[in-house]
């Protein structure tokens, strides 16, 4: 009977993708994107917030929401999504940060992919604001190479293949993303989808469209470089203060 079910539990498209979205003070935006993957997810996916010490009311709206809202002790992408998969239900995995959001044909997309053996990937990126140079920036994250997948391009995985990588490598604060896409590739192909996620350029609007890219740039070359990760941290916020 068990087994019976979970086939009409896929054939009637129910729960399929848990959606997990690490937060942090998200109260003004967390609303506004669970009705958007209600919509257009067919109300056939799982939304699960992990929020990591919030100190505004971003856990409350969720809960209104109707979405599920699971606590980490403490804050940081790897530990949050690690703790989001564990509760999730479904075979896949989509990872997604609050900022963004996903073409209205994520479910198809997704689902469609997978059922074709390709068991993980990502979207290219574009951003809310059509400044010339975030144009120019987006445009790479069409090439398959390594150091243009980041977070904020979303991704999804299988569980099978999540569990295969050991997750997210929670020793790292920053570049957790590149370090799960690069162990993904090691063990299973990687799909870039022609259509991209939109994400806000909050911050370079904030700090300034040449100046952020370049911290990026900096932090990104540390990494590689295998600098310490709270370093790095410090070297990124101090550059933003």
């Amino acid at each position: 009977m068990w087994i019976l079910w979970e086939i009409g539990k896929k054939l009637d498209g129910a729960l399929m993708i848990s959606v997990i979205i690490p937060v942090f003070n998200e109260e003004k935006s967390i609303a506004s994107l669970i009705k958007y993957l209600t919509k257009y997810g067919k109300k056939s996916i799982e939304i699960i917030v992990v929020d990591g010490g919030s100190t505004d009311s971003t856990a409350e709206i969720v809960k209104k929401t109707g979405a599920t809202i699971i606590h980490v002790s403490e804050k940081g992408r790897a530990k949050q999504m690690n703790a989001g998969a564990e509760q999730a239900n479904n075979e896949i995995l989509y990872f997604l940060h609050a900022d963004t959001y996903p073409p209205k044909s994520f479910y198809d997309d997704i689902v469609q992919t997978t059922s074709q053996g390709v068991n993980s990937g990502c979207y290219r990126l574009a951003f809310d604001n059509k400044h010339p140079m975030l144009r120019f920036y987006a445009w790479f994250t069409r090439f398959d190479i390594d150091i243009f997948r980041f977070g904020d391009q979303s991704l999804f995985v299988t569980k099978k293949v999540f569990k295969q990588v050991k997750g997210f490598d929670e020793r790292l604060i920053v570049m957790e993303d590149q370090e799960m896409v690069k162990s993904i590739k090691k063990i299973q192909k990687f799909h870039i989808f022609e259509k991209p996620v939109t994400t806000s350029a909050r911050k370079y609007e904030r700090i300034g469209f040449v100046k952020l890219q370049y911290i990026f740039t900096m932090v990104l070359l540390m990494y590689y470089l295998k600098i310490d990760q709270h370093k790095i941290v410090r070297y990124y916020f101090n550059k933003i203060s």
